[in-house]
């Protein structure tokens, strides 16, 4: 039941975070802590081809949040 919970939570988080990112780079930030928690939800069910999507959304998100924290620098 708790790792049921632990999913539901994350997911919602992600979601609600990839929502919000037009707002600001720290919603970017959240979204990637958002896919990684899904990925380890993913692992932690046994679900590793979610998983590992789930890694490789966390990496694109973090590499967006690099890009836009550093975009924002150089102005």
């Amino acid at each position: 039941m708790a790792l049921t919970t632990y999913g539901i939570i994350s997911l919602t988080f992600m979601m609600v975070m990839y929502a919000l990112e037009r707002h600001g780079s720290i919603f970017v930030f959240a979204f990637a802590v958002g896919c990684a928690m899904s990925s380890a939800y993913g692992f932690l069910v046994g679900a590793w081809p979610f998983g590992i999507v789930e890694a490789i959304w966390t990496i694109i998100a973090v590499h967006r949040y690099w890009g836009t924290t550093h975009e924002k620098a150089a102005l």
